[in-house]
């Protein structure tokens, strides 16, 4: 099999070939290690890229596979995020601010093991994860390999960029405020956002106030939902995410939904509406239900739920870490902010969310599914925002991708799905959103539309 088609084939594929012979544990990893050999010197998706311990692994990966062992992901390369703890490894956070070498493994990255992943490496994020671009003082910028003067989003940035080029199989990401939904919008990937507490955040339960969770960038929907088979500790749909992601999805009630959540205010470009209008068009065509109609967002719940919970978070973080004094001034001035917030404030915010997600999820009293843009612009250039504070920098942030934080706060799961190109070149997605705990209806609409519109063959110029 040529090596670059295999490099592109998903994580789910993969397993398949490596259980029938048709390559091996250590040869699926050498594509992968001399694509980022020639490729991330550029991209700089990878803050590390574990060789010596991944080529242990995928031995010992092929050794199980020879003896009849058959495990989800047995030999197949994933990608860790750099938020996350990886035995034996720092967690930078993207700063120099950061501990020793950590003694565990992170829960999830412990479940993607016992599945029989290869670690490949630890990809490459913004300081503390604030920002939806990945540039920092220590480890430089990473480029979106679809147009690289451009961002790849953030803050699962480098996962994204890895993911995009070919440099991974599957990738873990984290979004407490649209982490994973913005670069997988801006690579042309499927991520999705799990229901808060699907998928453990051990040993960091709570992080920014209960607004992050960890779930899956892939290039299919069937890898998305091997990863939530294989990471979920909440019970899964019934059958599992794989068989949810094969059932067909009947017959749904979709609203179509280009509104901005309040007080946010954004101009939402005419390549992500159309991309809404399109998809109410396919969508139509495949039986469904169709109507336009916005949630009944709270009119300050971004502003006194998601922003402060934001600010608090990053304090938090902050706070943890042993060289603070090293920490970009950009971010040491976010985190003096979020000590503003009290715990006080913290557990009446908390007290609180149940009333919003129930009156934003009032739709779903006549729809199945909502439809957002995945954004509402392309991404940032590469150093656009060097030279600016922290609330400059966020105002500004925060027009690009007005449609994600909400959803963080109700919890509820949310997935993008690659639609076509801006004007740069660079994808533009589409935002479902699902009932609370229904993972399992995203999936099945979402591979019934890759389905009928792929996107996976689609390659960035860099790759």
């Amino acid at each position: 099999m040529d090596p670059r088609d295999l490099a592109f084939t998903g994580a789910a594929e993969q397993a398949r070939l490596l259980t029938a012979g048709v390559v091996t544990a250590p040869a699926l990893l050498d594509v992968y290690l001399d694509r980022i050999a020639r490729f991330d010197r550029e991209l700089r998706s990878y803050r590390v890229v574990l060789t010596d311990s991944a080529r242990r692994e995928a031995a010992a990966a092929q050794d199980r596979i020879e003896a009849g062992e058959r495990l989800p992901l047995l030999g197949v390369p994933i990608a860790i995020k750099d938020d996350t703890d990886v035995a034996g490894e720092l967690t930078t956070y993207g700063s120099s601010a950061h501990g020793p070498a950590l003694a565990h493994d992170a829960e999830v990255v412990r479940r993607l093991r016992e599945a029989g992943a290869v670690i490949l490496g630890k990809t490459s994020v913004p300081e503390l994860m604030i920002w939806p671009f990945t540039e920092t003082l220590t480890f430089g910028a990473t480029r979106n390999p679809w147009h690289t003067d451009f961002a790849p989003g953030g803050s699962s940035g480098g996962s994204a960029a890895a993911m995009a080029a070919g440099l991974a199989a599957l990738a873990l990401g984290s979004d407490g405020m649209g982490s994973i939904r913005i670069p997988s919008t801006w690579g042309g990937l499927f991520g999705i956002k799990p229901q808060r507490d699907r998928v453990s955040f051990a040993p960091h339960e709570g992080a920014w106030c209960g607004l992050s969770v960890y779930g899956p960038i892939a290039r299919t929907v069937e890898d998305a939902a091997l990863f939530l088979d294989v990471t979920a500790a909440l019970p899964a749909a019934a059958g599992g995410f794989v068989a949810a992601a094969k059932r067909a999805p009947g017959r749904l009630r979709i609203a179509l939904s280009t509104r901005v959540p309040p007080p946010l205010t954004a101009r939402v470009g005419r390549a992500q509406r159309d991309a809404v209008a399109e998809a109410g068009v396919l969508l139509r065509e495949l039986g469904h239900a169709v109507i336009e109609r916005d949630p009944d967002y709270p009119p300050r719940a971004v502003l006194t739920q998601a922003l402060p919970r934001y600010f608090r978070g990053v304090h938090d973080d902050a706070k943890a870490l042993p060289r603070r004094e090293r920490l970009d001034p950009r971010t040491r001035a976010f985190a003096r902010i979020g000590g503003l917030v009290s715990d006080r404030r913290v557990a009446s915010m908390r007290a609180a969310e149940g009333d919003i997600a129930a009156r934003v999820n009032t739709i779903f009293d006549d729809v199945d599914v909502v439809i957002t843009p995945g954004t509402a612009t392309g991404p940032s250039r590469i150093g656009a925002y060097q030279r600016r504070g922290a609330i400059s920098t966020l105002a500004l942030v925060a027009a690009r991708v007005p449609f994600q934080a909400i959803f963080n706060v109700t919890g509820q799961p949310a997935a993008v799905v690659p639609w076509g190109l801006d004007r740069h070149g660079i994808p533009t997605s589409i935002q479902l959103v699902g009932r609370p705990f229904d993972e399992a209806t995203l999936l099945s609409l979402g591979a019934q539309i890759e389905s009928a519109r792929p996107w996976a063959e689609r390659h960035p110029p860099m790759s």
